[in-house]
């Protein structure tokens, strides 16, 4: 378990963002941003807004927290971007993991596996699996990546798991035709809360180079791959 004072955690690799403050393996609070709301415009007010209801302030934080994505590419880029400004500018650790994990730390229920998915478009999906070893540990079924649905149920089904997440919902009928159990649709949101958990649970292995750590896009963005 880490313990290093005041963490902000942001994400927003989803339409639906949140940004969150703990301390020391206790959440003080968490905004959720809104999905008709531009992260761009709406993520650093958030962020003040926290602050002070928190009563705390910017040079109180002791590292920032980021999930580095998949998902919309803009918003990954836009938290990531965020979070190695504040960790630059405070001189304080930048720690990142995965936008899937936070999603299946949302639905993780003790040994049980949990596949998130994102929709990747193009009838694929970004997935990953992990159990979470009676809420006390990581373990990485299925590594994150973008896969087409097909092959993601083929790899995933026999591990038993929990399906959340927005693209878990997209492909509801599929999922639930081939055998698979979805979580409640609130269960499956990259909570910027569950950020902070994945970090006091596992804050060394999250921790990253502020000058050279890039998101985990995991492929180009539509318009790169048009050009291409």
């Amino acid at each position: 378990m880490m313990e290093g004072g005041l963490a902000l955690a942001i994400e927003t690799s989803t339409p639906l963002g949140s940004v969150a403050l703990g301390r020391d393996g206790r959440l003080l609070g968490e905004v959720v941003i809104g999905e008709r709301t531009h992260h761009s415009e709406t993520l650093l007010p958030a962020i003040q807004f926290l602050l002070d209801a928190a009563g705390e302030s910017t040079a109180a934080l002791r590292a920032i927290v980021v999930g580095a994505g998949p998902g919309s590419f803009t918003g990954v880029r836009i938290a990531a971007a965020t979070a190695k400004g504040l960790a630059h500018a405070l001189s304080i650790p930048l720690h990142a993991f995965s936008s899937l994990a936070a999603a299946a730390a949302s639905a993780a229920q003790h040994d049980r596996p949990v596949c998130a998915l994102f929709d990747a478009r193009r009838d694929e999906v970004y997935a990953a699996c992990y159990r979470f070893l009676d809420l006390l540990g990581i373990e990485i079924m299925i590594e994150p990546a973008a896969r087409r649905l097909d092959d993601l149920l083929h790899a995933a089904l026999p591990l038993g798991p929990l399906f959340s997440g927005e693209g878990a919902l997209r492909h509801e009928a599929a999922i639930r035709a081939a055998g698979g159990t979805l979580a409640p649709p609130h269960l499956g949101v990259p909570r910027a809360a569950a950020l902070l958990w994945l970090h006091d649970l596992n804050g060394d292995v999250g921790r990253v180079d502020v000058a050279t750590w890039e998101p985990e896009y995991l492929r180009p963005p539509s318009a790169q791959r048009r050009a291409s």
